[in-house]
């Protein structure tokens, strides 16, 4: 049989690239012909026939239900009775690029033949649908999508004609025809993809405002995460995945942000469960977004790509426990009619061999790792820095601090430099500077405090809870909730997150029914592992003035709690959840001199905080 070969999107040139840039979805609902031409083009993907391999439906269903083959990849002898995607495995990043090329590949098709049919200043539409890629929503820097993703039934385009038209939204949901025999309830239920559904019911409907306060309570921890997922994570395993055993990191996987933001979009609804969740069209914004931090790791580790490991979880063509590496198959997606693409020839900053690029790289000399490193860093720090540098003591001339920070202006001047540690973050009305951050009417503000005792002016201690847990215990998608200070009650957890005392939490992205997933019912005993960093927490809960172990462990003891949620709003017992353990820890960080990131040093286990808890720390050390 002839494949359909992936080859991502081809054409088009955005100056300075190698290929045209993906572009973040809130720059790209502004572009009238990208947006006209993406959502007609969507659309034309939603009405193919479902059994059309190219269909939405076909390409979604890749990543799990209905657990066929597609395009005859493991057709005659299937693995696993499960989707494709690699979860929990160093392939995660890496299988995800062509899965959203394909897509993108296809798009593109549907864009370029639609540009054809415009009748009023055809090469402008034309060039447009060349130059299209799929979008990437930068949930590090905005976790709320605008409208057009979220909330509007129908977006303004221009139609062939020259029209301006309002038409109905693609990228809202996608209507099933028919629902899939395949699937459990309640997605059974359901003849549309849901996020936050108000109901398992054939009337369910959106929770739009549970969706976005979901997401906006989570911005601080995910911008957190993803900062010291890209400024602290040297090695692959860490990097990769969310399963534990990665020499010692105490900063997030990839894959363990990533099933944050699955849970907190989909909230019960398609997106937070991994054998439908292909089918919500925010899928594809969320793994260009994915795909586009594996870039920016990439430029800031030049070198380091898949290693040799085991698969744990399963997939289609991948039996458990398998050994895998960077020439593995990434199945099913084919390269050429005789061989699928392997991570190794999906490597790259700018994957232009899958015809796209990001614009963070644009004008950069690509033959230049260590200029690429240089300007990626700077990247990282304007972008998602912000919160780390609010905690992190600062050394800087006096008059340059001095402007910076207007509240510190009564420091004695000095004639060399005068360091200050920013362990202590203060509500006050005042205009917002490079070290301050607006939240609503409230300015974050920095105070000068002093550092902890035996720590030089350029060390800190950083505060992270280490959360472990297996991963098909609740039998579901599922969350574990931090709080400084008092929980709110049990009344309706649903709204835990809502509460000022919320900090950050770890999110269990799990097969629903794992009793029709054989390989969730073999692998009952896999633990996953993700981190919540605490020093932003603890300088605006605390009052305190130092990060010192001292100072910290004693407030945390007796301050540090945590609650666990299902995806569905629906609260767990701690009993229940006997795998659950959380451990705080404390890592030494010093930024010498010439340093993008502060550096890591030793990293000390407080087992005390939280041990002879429900969750808490087992170890007798």
């Amino acid at each position: 049989m002839s494949h359909f070969i992936v080859t991502g999107p081809v054409g088009g040139q955005t100056e300075g690239a190698p290929a045209p840039n993906r572009l973040e979805i809130n720059d790209f609902v502004k572009n009238e012909e990208m947006f006209s031409l993406y959502i007609q083009a969507l659309d034309t993907m939603y009405r193919s026939g479902q059994e059309q391999i190219i269909s939405f439906f076909q390409i979604g269903g890749i990543h799990g239900l209905p657990y066929v083959a597609w395009d005859g990849a493991g057709a005659d002898d299937p693995a696993e009775t499960s989707g494709y995607c690699t979860h929990g495995c160093v392939l995660f990043p890496t299988w995800h690029r062509p899965y959203v090329a394909l897509f993108e590949q296809i798009l593109h098709n549907h864009a370029t033949d639609i540009a054809n049919t415009y009748t009023a200043d055809k090469p402008r539409w034309q060039k447009a649908a060349a130059e299209l890629r799929q979008p990437f929503w930068d949930w590090a820097k905005n976790t709320t999508p605008p409208p057009e993703v979220i909330s509007s039934d129908t977006v303004t385009i221009t139609l062939p004609t020259g029209e301006r038209k309002l038409v109905d939204n693609p990228l809202l949901r996608y209507r099933f025809h028919p629902i899939d025999p395949s699937f459990p309830d309640p997605y059974s239920n359901w003849s549309v993809t849901l996020r936050h559904p108000t109901s398992t019911g054939p009337d369910a409907k959106d929770n739009v405002r549970s969706l976005t306060k979901t997401l906006q309570a989570d911005q601080s921890d995910i911008t957190s995460k993803t900062y010291n997922l890209l400024s602290r994570v040297h090695t692959w395993p860490a990097f990769s995945n969310h399963t534990p055993g990665d020499g010692g990191s105490s900063s997030n996987s990839l894959e363990a942000i990533h099933d944050n933001i699955h849970d907190s979009v989909g909230g019960g609804g398609q997106m937070s469960d991994p054998s439908v969740a292909g089918f919500d069209p925010i899928f594809f914004l969320h793994h260009c977004q994915v795909d586009r931090l594996l870039a920016l790791w990439s430029a800031l580790n030049p070198g380091v790509w898949v290693n040799s490991s085991n698969s744990e979880d399963g997939t289609f063509t991948i039996p458990p426990n398998s050994v895998i590496d960077e020439n593995t198959p990434l199945t099913p997606f084919w390269n050429t009619q005789s061989v699928f693409w392997t991570s190794a020839q999906a490597a790259g900053v700018t994957p232009s061999q899958l015809g796209y690029s990001y614009p963070e790289f644009n004008g950069l000399d690509l033959k230049d790792p260590k200029a690429i490193k240089d300007h990626i860093a700077g990247v990282v720090n304007e972008l998602y820095g912000h919160q780390v540098r609010r905690t992190f003591p600062i050394h800087l001339p006096f008059e340059r601090l001095a402007a910076a920070m207007p509240q510190a202006s009564s420091i004695p001047p000095s004639a060399t430099t005068t360091s200050v540690s920013t362990t202590h973050l203060a509500r006050d009305s005042v205009a917002e500077s490079p070290v301050s951050q607006k939240r609503g009417d409230e300015t974050l503000k920095v105070d000068s405090v002093a550092l902890g005792s035996g720590m030089s002016i350029t060390d800190f201690w950083e505060w992270t809870a280490r959360i472990h847990v297996k991963k098909y215990e609740v039998g579901g998608s599922f969350s574990i909730l931090l709080f400084l200070g008092d929980v709110p009650d049990d009344s309706d957890p649903a709204e835990w997150r809502m509460s000022p005392n919320y900090i950050g939490g770890h999110h269990a992205f799990v097969n629903s029914t794992p009793e029709r997933c054989a390989n969730c019912r073999r692998q009952a005993d896999l633990v996953i592992e993700g981190f919540v960093h605490l020093n932003e927490a603890i300088a605006k809960h605390s009052g305190l003035n130092s990060f010192d172990p001292a100072v910290v462990r004693p407030y945390l003891t007796r301050e540090l709690h945590w609650r666990v949620m299902k995806v569905d709003g629906t609260a767990v017992a701690l009993e229940n959840v006997p795998s659950l353990e959380v451990v705080v820890l404390a890592t030494s960080l010093s930024l010498p001199p010439g340093e993008h990131f502060p550096v890591p040093g030793d990293t000390v286990h407080h087992h005390d905080i939280t041990r002879g808890r429900p969750g808490g720390s087992r170890s007798s050390d």
